[in-house]
């Protein structure tokens, strides 16, 4: 797409920011000035909605109130306060994430992308999110709220939009004096959006639809691990009972090991200790 002429410039931005200021929600994770606040709800919301994530942050700060208390704690007790977000990977890569920031960077987080991205489980668009909401940085990043606003506004007849289409807009569009409010606005209007409209972003070429909780992998993997939570070992039998003779069973904690999620001595399973 060509750059935006400076009146359709003006006038989107004058749009976005009217929106907000009448209808901007309000998150406890929103305009702090506690960079590993944002990390921790930046990777709770990784495929999470905000209804569920709300509640889980509040306990999870309070368990952990800072980076150097959430470095310390055993993975055994972050899973457990990670439990009812599902993907657990998500909470063990934000405990490495905490002691990497320990062991590398005397406890300060980086506040640049390119540094953030190394970071295992924090990608691109999740480096420049963290950027622009603790450090007020204009970065340029997309995420399914953002996308389904530039797709509703710039490509009303367009279906597969890739995002290499809409991140120029991102970029023109950005606000350098309040990056950080301003990707506020855009996710509120975004999920404006799909409360009013059939969901845009499934003009997206990066649209898919999740497959359903009940009865998949994902559901034995939670069951696996809140298993080991609430009991310090269990055998593979013990575990096939828990998830109901599931065949898939064998399968998935060989899995979880090279996850480094659980670990296996001694004919027994249980959470990764290191």
């Amino acid at each position: 797409m060509k750059n935006l002429s400076p009146e359709k410039l003006a006038s989107f931005r004058y749009f976005i920011w009217a929106f907000y200021e009448k209808e901007g929600r309000i998150f406890e994770w929103r305009n702090v000035d506690n960079p590993y606040y944002v990390m921790v709800s930046e990777i709770m919301l990784q495929q999470t909605q905000t209804y569920r994530v709300e509640p889980k942050y509040r306990a999870f700060i309070e368990e952990f109130p800072d980076i150097e208390a959430l470095a310390q704690a055993s993975l055994r007790d972050v899973l457990g306060m990670w439990q009812g977000l599902g993907y657990n990977r998500r909470g063990k890569f934000l405990h490495q994430a905490a002691q990497r920031v320990m062991q590398e960077y005397n406890g300060i987080l980086p506040n640049d992308p390119e540094v953030l991205v190394t970071f295992t489980g924090i990608g691109k668009n999740t480096a420049g999110s963290i950027c622009a909401f603790a450090f007020n940085k204009p970065t340029v990043f997309i995420e399914t709220n953002i996308r389904t606003v530039f797709i509703h506004s710039f490509f009303k007849d367009q279906d597969a939009v890739h995002d290499s289409m809409i991140m120029p807009l991102v970029e023109q569009t950005i606000d350098h004096n309040n990056p950080r409010e301003w990707y506020y606005a855009l996710m509120d209007y975004g999920v404006y959006l799909k409360k009013m409209f059939p969901n845009p972003s499934r003009r997206s070429k990066h649209h898919a639809v999740q497959s359903k909780f009940e009865g998949s992998d994902r559901q034995i993997r939670g069951a696996i691990i809140r298993a080991l939570i609430e009991r310090p070992a269990l055998s593979e039998k013990e575990l096939s009972i828990i998830c109901n003779h599931d065949a898939r069973v064998s399968t998935i904690v060989k899995q979880l090991e090279e996850e480094q999620l659980i670990e296996y001595k001694n004919e027994l399973f249980f959470i990764r200790t290191i």
